[in-house]
Parts: C-alpha cells; sequence; structure tokens
C-alpha cells in the first residue's frame, strides 16, 4: 500500500488531479516550474521516510460562520492527494451507506432525499407519528483525538509505513484545544485527507448505531446525526447510550444545545432545510444569506444558478421568482447607467 502511494506515477497523477481549478494560483505557478525535481525529491524523502510535513497557513472565513481555516503548502497537498486516492476506495467501502459528507455519489442533497424517504418507511407513509433524534458534535474537527484515530487505522491497516505517513500527517496539526485538552486533537479544515479520516472515525460511530443499537433509520453527515424512529422512548432510551459511545470511544462531546427530539410534524432543521411532513423549506440564515449574495453579486450568473439549482431540491418556488425579480431589476439599472 505504501509503495502504491509514494510511486512516481501515483505522485504525477495525483498532481494532475490537485491543479483542478488552481492552476493559476501564485503557489501552484512556482511549484510547477520545477514540478519534476519537487516530485522526484518527495519521492525519495517518503522512501527514506525523511520526509516531515511542513507548517500549515492559518486564515479565517465567512461559510456562513466565522471559520479558522488551515493551508498546507502545494507538496503536502499533492501528498494528500496521493494518499486519497490510494486509501479513499479501501475506506469507502467500509463506511455504511447512510454517511453522506465527503464521498462520491453523496453529499447532502442525498442525504435530505434519504431522509425524507425514511420519514415516509418509518411513518408508514404518513399514517402514525414519526420521531426524530438530532444531534450535533461539539467542536467536531477541532477535538478528533489523535491517538484514537490511529488505534482505529492500526484496525483497517496492517502495512507500518502507511501507518507512519498518516502519523505525519495526522500530527501535522494541533488545534487551539491541544493545550486545554493535554493532548494532540484537531483536524486543519480543507485538508482533502482530513475529509477521508473524519469518515474513518466516525465509522466506527456508525457501524455502533446501525449494527449494535439496529437503528435502521440513522443518517449521518459528518458532526450531524439523525436517528428515526415511531417510538419516542426507543429514542429517549437510546440518547445517553450514543452520547457515552462517542465520550468513551471517540472521546468527543454532543453539543448540548443543539440535541432534540421532535415529531416530523413540529418541523425538524437538518443540513441546512427545514422538514416538514410534504414539504421542506430553506432555514431562515440560510434564506437572508442567500438574498444578500445575490443581492451583491446580481451580474454574476453563475451565483444565481447555483442557488436556483439549489432550490430545486425543495419548495422554494417563490424564492426562485423573488431572486429573477432582483436580478431582472439589475439589470435594468444596469442597462439604464449605460
Amino acid at each position: 500500500m505504501y509503495e502504491d502511494i509514494i510511486s512516481l506515477p501515483n505522485l504525477f497523477t495525483a498532481w494532475e488531479e490537485f491543479l483542478c481549478g488552481k492552476r493559476k494560483r501564485k503557489d501552484v505557478l512556482e511549484f510547477s516550474m520545477k514540478l519534476s525535481e519537487e516530485i522526484f525529491t518527495l519521492h525519495i524523502e517518503l522512501k527514506e521516510k525523511t520526509y516531515q510535513h511542513s507548517p500549515y497557513t492559518a486564515f479565517n472565513i465567512s461559510d456562513p460562520k466565522p471559520r479558522n481555516i488551515h493551508k498546507a503548502p502545494v507538496r503536502d497537498r499533492l501528498l494528500h492527494h496521493a494518499i486519497y486516492r490510494v486509501l479513499y476506495p479501501m475506506f469507502d467501502k467500509k463506511f455504511i451507506y447512510d454517511s453522506y459528507s465527503c464521498r462520491l455519489g453523496k453529499g447532502t442533497h442525498k442525504a435530505i432525499n434519504r431522509f425524507r424517504m425514511f420519514c415516509l418507511k418509518e411513518s408508514n407513509n404518513h399514517t402514525r407519528s414519526v420521531w426524530i433524534l438530532k444531534c450535533d458534535i461539539r467542536k467536531f474537527f477541532a477535538t478528533i483525538d489523535h491517538r484514537v484515530l490511529k488505534s482505529i487505522l492500526e484496525k483497517h491497516i496492517a502495512d507500518t509505513d502507511t501507518l507512519w505517513l498518516l502519523s505525519q500527517v495526522i500530527d501535522s496539526f494541533n488545534s487551539i484545544y491541544a493545550m486545554a485538552y493535554m493532548r494532540k486533537v484537531g483536524f486543519p479544515l480543507g485538508n482533502l485527507t482530513s475529509q477521508l479520516l473524519v469518515n474513518v472515525h466516525m465509522n466506527e460511530f456508525d457501524q455502533f448505531v446501525k449494527h449494535v443499537l439496529k437503528h435502521k433509520y440513522c443518517i449521518q453527515y459528518a458532526d450531524d446525526f439523525v436517528i428515526l424512529s415511531h417510538d419516542k422512548k426507543q429514542l429517549e432510551d437510546a440518547l445517553p447510550i450514543v452520547s457515552k459511545f462517542l465520550k468513551d470511544e471517540l472521546i468527543l462531546d454532543l453539543h448540548p444545545n443543539k440535541v432534540s427530539i421532535a415529531t416530523l410534524s413540529s418541523s425538524v432543521d437538518f443540513l441546512g432545510w427545514v422538514h416538514f411532513v410534504d414539504h421542506r423549506v430553506l432555514r431562515t440564515t440560510t434564506k437572508k444569506r442567500m438574498m444578500k449574495k445575490i443581492s451583491m453579486n446580481a451580474q454574476n450568473q453563475n451565483v444565481t444558478n447555483s442557488y436556483l439549482g439549489l432550490l430545486k431540491h425543495g419548495n422554494g418556488y417563490k424564492l426562485a421568482k423573488q431572486i429573477q425579480t432582483i436580478v431582472s431589476k439589475n439589470n435594468e439599472k444596469s442597462y439604464s447607467n449605460h
């Protein structure tokens, strides 16, 4: 496995995949000017196991809430792609079907459609109430324990060289909570390897819920998950067990203000949409953010089209009409100014 990751063909293919949408960036252009030399040097360092991950550059974004992003240098991100190319196919087969974050052929739209289907099945086609246990993991990316993750990886990977390489990547970052927790914790947002390793980490939880607790109707998307049942007490009994497993096995905590058990008829906010028995609408904060962005970028057809596409996944006819009105007025104003 290690030889597959560090092979020159894999590194060069990983570079081509990494380049997508980044060709004109300064750091990428500088790296590409001496591409062969850089990749051969990286290959030798990996072969001799002298490779060390470089420090990250930190910056803040609002997407929609403030987030601290850590960006690795180009050569390390290239290696992340090389690791991902080899490990993703192996791990993806191990994940439960209803894990939807950062997986090929999955995503939020598939997750909310699956949620609708589960609601139909568990409510017996809306002839009985369906209850939804909705949970959110507190400071998810920032508190993932490195030691726990490495022990999980050891259960799936026998190759010690690959485990050494993954350890280099995992320990290349420590979140601001490391001091308080007195151990290495946290993943950098944005790393391709972070997306895969988070799913490996949460797969332990998914398998527990599906095969030990035997909850058939469960959907997990990174730090958000829901469990559905027509029996409220079943969910009330499951909650402390789920919380204990996360705490004891993964050293993760549920967010105390983001845990609820509610019926679909009273509405459930999940993955950006508010779900009702027969329809779903965008949550209010998402709508406000969307209208603000469109007002600021009314000339940008790509922005408009992306939001109109999003609205097709729910009951967004009125919002779509509002967007088209904003764009039309802006176009008229622009035309009159010329």
